[in-house]
């Protein structure tokens, strides 16, 4: 790679920002030397002085539900629960149903209901996923269909909302990984080597499939959710390990994945004060049961990924961590008691969190969680603390996009709003590291003997401001030296 500047971590061992070239060899970092003090042999990319990052990782993505988001009808302009059931009632059917996705109800003047659907949709099938994946609001039509009892609402939440979205998200085998192979290539162009797939699927076999027909474009992480554990464990799968069928080892296990609450908008995260409405959330998983499969999994060599949203659930997951002595991370993490914020560095839980989440929850943590003590989004907190960030999207909750990532955690704002919370900034250099492989405490490193996993920006993104780092143009990606995605 000639005349390129390195932004990211492993910069700061040059004396200047002049140009320099990186040999690659073997699928990573052989040589840094000042431009055109070495031989080119072999191939060689111009980078033409653009700027060099670690390649970016996405930690927590729902591949096969982000993939199809897409082709489903959008409701996140929806003001009202009678204008989204509108706009459903004017979708085309697909396969005899209409499927929409990413409502926000919390803020609507009128509430979902049966009736207000059924009338817009008549006998047509017809689901509507929130935003947050953690309820699906359904038309008489629909439930009898998928034989569930139906609600006055119409809405299913948590387990039944999960059951939903899985079976809406039973496409054929080569269908869906045309889609998938789609998705990593979207990914790419933003510079992204890898994911953390936390589909709510037997994902080894799908991903063992996936590698052994050829696909290449990310690294992927993969878990295992606790109806699969036995399964997993039969299998000898422990964290880290290839799956069959993958030369290059770019598909591996992560570990295990538990859901212990709700969530903000769907207001069943499990928090200390009640919520204006009444009540405190949800924990979908008591602590024995935790403990439980949380203990196997660590006797396996199952590392843990445990979904936890309101205080008390994270509370809970802690304290899971700290007696089971299980490694892993928290996901989410919207809503800290203080004195747990410096508990995830002593027991060494890496809080795994998507910034943009706080941007678009900022009008509804300011008045659903009102009565909140803890700490909402804590994430300058969380690295003074010295817990290992890592970012994140929950794609298709938001998109898959790291430089938003990255902006939504630098300058807590968006749309030409005030910044909110803003003493939960970040700094660009956490926040960057935070997007790596390793997280902000174990960042992935440009320097000789590290893997070649890069992205070349054509800016410097450390320079940028919050509009620059959302439009980043990526113009190079690499894995293992490897040119996936080529401007």
């Amino acid at each position: 790679m000639r005349a390129a500047r390195i932004a990211g971590p492993g910069g700061e061992l040059l004396p200047d920002d002049d140009p320099v070239d990186i040999v690659l060899a073997g699928g990573r970092i052989a040589d840094i030397a000042p431009t055109g003090v070495l031989r080119a042999v072999g191939e060689v990319l111009d980078v033409d002085g653009a700027w060099i990052v670690p390649g970016l990782w996405d930690h927590h993505v729902h591949v096969l539900q982000a993939a199809l988001a897409g082709e489903r009808a959008p409701l996140g302009h929806a003001a009202s629960a009678a204008e989204a059931a509108a706009v459903m009632g004017s979708v085309t059917p697909e396969d005899g149903r209409r499927v929409g996705t990413g409502f926000r109800d919390a803020f609507w003047p009128d509430a979902p209901s049966l009736d207000v659907l059924d009338r817009a949709t008549g006998e047509v099938p017809t689901y509507l996923i929130n935003a947050d994946v953690h309820s699906v609001w359904l038309n008489s039509a629909a439930l009898r269909r998928e034989r569930f009892p139906a609600p006055a609402d119409g809405v299913l939440r948590e387990a039944d909302a999960f059951e939903i979205s899985r079976r809406l998200n039973a496409v054929d085998a080569p269908a869906g990984d045309r889609r998938v192979s789609a998705f990593a290539r979207a990914a790419a162009a933003r510079g992204v080597v890898g994911i953390v797939d936390l589909d709510m699927a037997w994902n080894h076999d799908v991903w063992q499939r996936r590698a052994a027909d050829g696909f290449d474009g990310l690294r992927i992480r993969y878990g295992i959710y606790p109806e699969h554990l036995d399964l997993a464990i039969s299998a000898g799968l422990r964290t880290d390990d290839p799956v069959d069928g993958d030369p290059e080892g770019l598909v591996r296990v992560r570990g295990l994945k538990v859901i212990t609450d709700g969530s903000l908008g769907t207001r069943t995260a499990a928090c200390s004060h009640a919520y204006a409405e009444g009540g405190h959330g949800v924990l979908t998983v008591d602590r024995e049961t935790l403990l439980e499969l949380m203990t196997r999994a660590t006797a396996a060599g199952l590392g843990c990924a445990v979904h936890a949203i309101g205080d008390v659930a994270n509370t809970a997951a802690l304290d899971a961590f700290a007696a089971t002595g299980a490694s892993g991370s928290i996901e989410h993490a919207q809503l800290v008691r203080h004195t747990d914020i410096p508990r995830f560095a002593r027991l060494g839980v890496s809080a795994s969190v998507q910034p943009e989440h706080a941007l678009d929850d900022r009008d509804l943590v300011d008045t659903v969680w009102a009565a909140q003590t803890a700490q909402p989004y804590p994430l300058r907190s969380l690295a003074d603390a010295g817990a290992n960030l890592l970012l994140g999207s929950d794609a298709p909750v938001t998109p898959l996009d790291p430089w938003a990532a990255m902006a939504g955690a630098v300058f807590r704002t968006r749309d030409g709003r005030d910044p909110w919370l803003p003493h939960e900034r970040l700094p660009f250099a956490t926040a960057l590291a935070a997007s790596t492989a390793g997280g902000s405490r174990a960042p992935s490193r440009i320097e000789p003997g590290a893997v070649a996993d890069l992205a070349v920006c054509a800016t410097d993104p450390s320079v940028a401001g919050e509009a620059g780092l959302r439009s980043m143009e990526v113009r190079t990606t690499l894995v293992a030296g490897r040119v996936t995605h080529a401007r």
